[in-house]
């Protein structure tokens, strides 16, 4: 384990140190990815297949390449809402599934799917409303507790609200048409991008990128959240405004992706760790790159699912897999920085 992960961040390491580096790399894998699939052969699709065969030309075009664009910015705001729910709640350990967010986006799209019809829009509507909530809940819970530290208690609320929704997100499960919104249900939670077309990947550009433009707008002053309130307030009385507004976007664009995509796992948590191993805690250079990084890591786990097997294997289990090892890996080797506050 611990080689493997040194293995990781020595390969990232020296293309991290430049910015041309890192850009390269991303843009290999997003042309690279193309050119991958099952069809007209496995793994790989040479270019003359695509210029001789009509049907290889028309799954490249409308389903490779919404999936592809809808995966690396699935990771981009995953790792972003991660990087600033990590900062501004001072507490390295949490992201969108361990504070509420992602539970409550999921029983937000499951009730959508059972009771308010299924339309693509209420589901994402639905899953916005009750992620925030899911945070709103967390926080002040963790407030409200009088035992431990700060990184605890909100931990240990997140875990409490994320619970609450998982135990009504069974119920609808159970309530839920067996043969047409049970499987839908069940699918969305594996997490999974297979169905993505156009009209998907626009609906998660439309929200997602104006929220990704405001976070990296106000990257600078994630360093001020991060720091102790009596601090901060002296340097920038207004943080509450500037936090509710980040929070704000964190939360919608985490909904937007993850009412397409299903719960997908471990990205916003792992991907900010790895970054500041790699160029220090300014978020000013954190944010771009857990960005790009989060986008490249999942693009690279959706071409693994959709290439390995005949049959799909859910995005959501792989990203779990890869991200939980790699933090095991950086538990064992003390790479985590890990401070109470």
């Amino acid at each position: 384990m611990e080689n493997n992960t040194n293995i990781f961040l020595r390969i990232f390491h020296p293309a991290a140190k430049s910015a041309w580096g890192v850009l390269s790399l991303v843009v290999l894998t997003l042309v690279g990815s193309f050119f991958i699939g099952r069809y007209p052969k496995p793994y790989v699709t040479p270019i003359s297949d695509l210029l001789e065969n009509p049907l290889a030309k028309e799954i490249l075009l409308n389903i490779r390449m919404p999936r592809i664009l809808t995966a690396f910015l699935l990771g981009m705001v995953l790792s972003a809402s991660g990087t600033v729910f990590q900062l501004v709640f001072r507490n390295p350990l949490v992201d969108s599934k361990f504070i509420g967010v992602s539970g409550g986006a999921a029983f937000g799209a499951s009730l959508a799917i059972v009771c308010l019809g299924g339309h693509p829009a209420t589901v994402q509507l639905s899953a916005s409303f009750f992620a925030f909530f899911g945070l709103a809940a967390s926080y002040s819970i963790a407030h409200r507790v009088r035992m431990g530290d700060w990184m605890l208690r909100l931990i240990l609320s997140g875990i409490a609200v994320s619970a609450i929704y998982g135990a009504l997100t069974g119920a609808l499960k159970y309530l839920a048409d067996p043969l047409r919104e049970l499987p839908e249900i069940t699918f969305w939670l594996l997490g999974g991008i297979w169905g993505i077309t156009w009209p998907d990947a626009l609906q998660v550009l439309v929200v997602s990128v104006p929220c990704l433009v405001i976070i990296y707008m106000m990257r600078w002053r994630l360093n001020l959240l991060s720091m102790q309130d009596d601090t901060a307030f002296s340097l920038a009385p207004s943080l509450n405004k500037e936090r509710l507004v980040l929070i704000l976007a964190a939360v919608v664009s985490t909904a937007a992706v993850v009412s397409k995509s299903g719960q997908i796992a471990w990205v916003g948590l792992i991907v900010p760790h790895i970054v500041r191993r790699i160029v220090g805690s300014d978020a000013q250079k954190t944010l771009p790159l857990a960005m790009l990084l989060g986008g490249f890591f999942v693009l690279i786990c959706d071409n693994i699912a959709r290439t390995l097997f005949t049959g799909e294997i859910p995005l959501g289990m792989l990203t779990s897999f890869f991200g939980a090892t790699i933090f095991i890996g950086l538990l064992m080797t003390n790479r985590l920085n890990i401070k109470q506050k």
